[in-house]
C-alpha cells in the first residue's frame, strides 16, 4: 500500500508540475508588465525590426503631423534621416520601453476599457506613439516646424482567437504558483510513504526529463502555430516573429533547467540505490 501511495503521489506531482511550470513562466514573462518588457526589450535591437519600426514611425509623422504641403518636400529628407538615425538617439531605449509598457497595458486590459482606436479583438496591440514622438522631436529640432506627436499610434497583431487565449492566460497563469506548491506537497508525501526513497528520487528525475521533452515539443508547436498566422502588416509580422523567438529562447532556459534537475535527481537516486546495495552486501559478507 505504501508503495502504491508513493507512486501515485509522484505521478500526481509530475502532472501538477507539467501545468505549473509553463503557467509560472507565462505569468512572469507575459502577464506581468515588467517581465514582458524585459522579454521583449531586446527586440528593439534587431536591425531589420529597427528599420521597419523607424520607417513606420516616420510615416506616422509624415501623414499625421500638421506639415504644410509646400514644406513636405523640404521635410522629407529630414524624415528619411530620422528613420536612419532613430535607434541611435539617446532617448530611443526609453521610448522603446515605454512603447512596450503601453502595448502591454492595451493588450492585457479589459477590452471594454480600451479606447475606440484600439481593436479589442486583436491578440496584441502595439502603441508606437513614444517612438513617433521621438521622431517628431528630432524633426522639429531640425526644421523648427512645430510638430505634435499623436497620443496613440496603434499597430494590431494577431487574430481574435488569440485574444481569447490571452484572456485565459491572464486568468489562469497566476494560479501556477499554487499548483507548484501542490506538486511539492505531493513529492513530500511520496517520500514519506516510500519504502525505498531512492525510487522516489529516480522517479521524479525521470519524470522531469519526460516533461522537459514534452514542454519542448509543445513550445515548438505553439511557436509554429503563431508564426503561421498573418496580420497583414510588415511591422506586426516582424514583431510577431521576433516575439515568438524570444519566448522560445526564454522558456527554453526553463526547459534546460528542468532537464538538468531531472538528470541530477535520477543520478542521485541511482547512486543511493548502488550505495545501499553495497552496504547490504558488506553487512551480509561480515
Amino acid at each position: 500500500m505504501r508503495t502504491f501511495v508513493s507512486a501515485a503521489a509522484v505521478l500526481v506531482g509530475l502532472l501538477m508540475a507539467a501545468v505549473a511550470v509553463p503557467a509560472m513562466w507565462a505569468d512572469r514573462n507575459i502577464v506581468q508588465e515588467d517581465g514582458f518588457v524585459a522579454l521583449t526589450a531586446p527586440l528593439g535591437k534587431d536591425p531589420a525590426f529597427q528599420q521597419r519600426l523607424a520607417t513606420a514611425a516616420v510615416d506616422s509623422v509624415a501623414s499625421g503631423a500638421n506639415i504644410p504641403d509646400f514644406l513636405k518636400e523640404l521635410a522629407r529628407p529630414v524624415l528619411d534621416n530620422a528613420a536612419q538615425s532613430l535607434t541611435g538617439l539617446p532617448g530611443y531605449s526609453d521610448a522603446w520601453a515605454e512603447t512596450l509598457r503601453r502595448s502591454h497595458r492595451l493588450t492585457f486590459s479589459d477590452p471594454s476599457t480600451l479606447p475606440p482606436e484600439a481593436d479589442g479583438t486583436s491578440s496584441l496591440t502595439l502603441d508606437v506613439a513614444p517612438l513617433v514622438g521621438l521622431v517628431a522631436k528630432q524633426v522639429s529640432a531640425a526644421t523648427t516646424l512645430p510638430l505634435e506627436a499623436p497620443g496613440q499610434v496603434l499597430i494590431q497583431i494577431g487574430q481574435s482567437d488569440q485574444r481569447q487565449l490571452i484572456e485565459r492566460v491572464t486568468v489562469y497563469a497566476p494560479m501556477g504558483y499554487a499548483v507548484a506548491v501542490g506538486a511539492g506537497i505531493a513529492f513530500v508525501l511520496a517520500f514519506v510513504a516510500a519504502r525505498r526513497r531512492w525510487t522516489v528520487l529516480a522517479g521524479i528525475g525521470a519524470g522531469a526529463l519526460v516533461l522537459a521533452g514534452a514542454w519542448k515539443l509543445a513550445s515548438d508547436a505553439a511557436g509554429a502555430a503563431i508564426a503561421a498566422t498573418s496580420s497583414g502588416n510588415d511591422v506586426a509580422e516582424l514583431f510577431k516573429n521576433e516575439f515568438v523567438a524570444a519566448c522560445s529562447a526564454s522558456f527554453g532556459q526553463w526547459i534546460v533547467a528542468a532537464a538538468v534537475a531531472g538528470a541530477a535527481l535520477l543520478a542521485t537516486g541511482l547512486a543511493v540505490r548502488v550505495a545501499g546495495g553495497r552496504k547490504r552486501g558488506n553487512f551480509e559478507h561480515r
